[in-house]
């Protein structure tokens, strides 16, 4: 059961998601946000990793200064509200010595809020199979899930996000009407038992229920736009193609105009269980040091591209170009989840 977030206190505010009006449509005002993933902040090898990712951080603080490509309009970049870490944020999840340091680096880098950190923008993180297990199951200090989870606290408090899931890792806002749901490392409930790899490092920890409970709570009919992330999408074997079926079910009746994800590399591609089935289209973004995805959303259209490095190596004024570009118009239609029998 879903509850208003003001019946809870700091203590409990992760045990259940909030209760929401659904929103209207998209507003007319476009928005724009940046969609990167595996930053992998390293501690003692390959640390030159960690330069290149602050190179890509600094081009995303002033990314409202370029302009869109003219094949899908042309037209100056807005100012993003926000940027989407699809997992992997450091490289060593469970390591004696590393850990500690590397999360360090995407602390600082990255921030929270917009104001504590070299990223100018609200930070909306995941975790992925770099990260690390459950902190129960930790060995070293640090602990990324925990820090998401005290993260999302923070968020609620400044009013960045709307809801978390009962175990406090999973969560959703909206920004100008599209709602988005952040599901860390896959969209499943716990690993499938065909997979048999690296528990508990794998194991998605409820996300599909916190999907299904929050879309029936926060968007229900509307056939408003959402917008979900992982770092996995559908494109490799850590979950399986019946674990995809179950998730594609389950937002069939929303209207979902991006899957977004991390791990596999850089693209565009779309994924339906059958022919039959409308597909979803799956953005996935490459390593934070070479590039991110910009994205703009209106009422009528869904625009992105890659703004990529030339040559990631190059710490000086590196040259900077567009890869995958997209444009789609949004379609304002959805059935909405299924109605309990009376």
């Amino acid at each position: 059961m879903l509850k208003p977030l003001r019946a809870l206190t700091r203590s409990n505010l992760l045990l259940l998601a909030i209760t929401a009006v659904v929103s209207p449509l998209t507003a007319a005002e476009p928005f724009t946000f940046i969609v990167t993933s595996d930053s992998h902040y390293e501690a003692v090898e390959k640390v030159e990793r960690n330069d290149r990712n602050r190179v890509t951080i600094e081009r995303m603080n002033s990314i409202a200064e370029q302009s869109w490509p003219e094949k899908i309009g042309g037209g100056k970049i807005g100012k993003p509200l926000g940027v989407l870490v699809l997992g992997d944020l450091i490289d060593d999840g469970d390591k004696n010595g590393e850990t500690e340091i590397e999360w360090q680096h995407f602390e600082k880098q990255f921030g929270l809020d917009g104001t504590d950190g070299l990223l100018k923008f609200p930070v909306f993180e995941g975790w992925g199979n770099h990260d690390g297990p459950p902190e129960k199951f930790i060995k070293q200090r640090r602990s990324v899930q925990a820090e998401i989870k005290r993260r999302n606290l923070l968020r609620l408090e400044k009013k960045l996000i709307t809801a978390v899931s009962p175990n406090g890792l999973h969560y959703s806002w909206d920004w100008n009407g599209v709602h988005f749901i952040q599901t860390n490392l896959y969209p499943a409930d716990k690993q499938n038992a065909k997979v048999r790899y690296s528990l508990p490092w794998h194991d998605p920890q409820m996300a599909l229920q916190f999907v299904k409970d929050d879309l029936a709570a926060q968007v229900g009919n509307s056939g408003r736009p959402v917008v979900i992330v992982a770092h996995c999408g559908f494109d490799t074997d850590w979950w399986v193609a019946e674990d995809w079926t179950a998730f594609y079910q389950a937002v069939k009746p929303y209207n979902v105009i991006a899957y977004c994800y991390g791990h596999s590399g850089t693209g565009y591609r779309k994924w339906q269980p059958t022919a039959e089935d409308r597909p979803l289209d799956g953005v996935n973004t490459g390593q934070t040091e070479k590039g991110f995805f910009v994205v703009e959303v209106s009422e009528q259209r869904m625009r992105l591209g890659y703004h990529v490095k030339m040559d990631p190596a190059i710490l000086e004024n590196p040259t900077w170009t567009w890869k995958f570009l997209l444009e789609k118009p949004i379609v304002h239609s959805a059935s909405g989840p299924p109605k309990s029998p009376q």
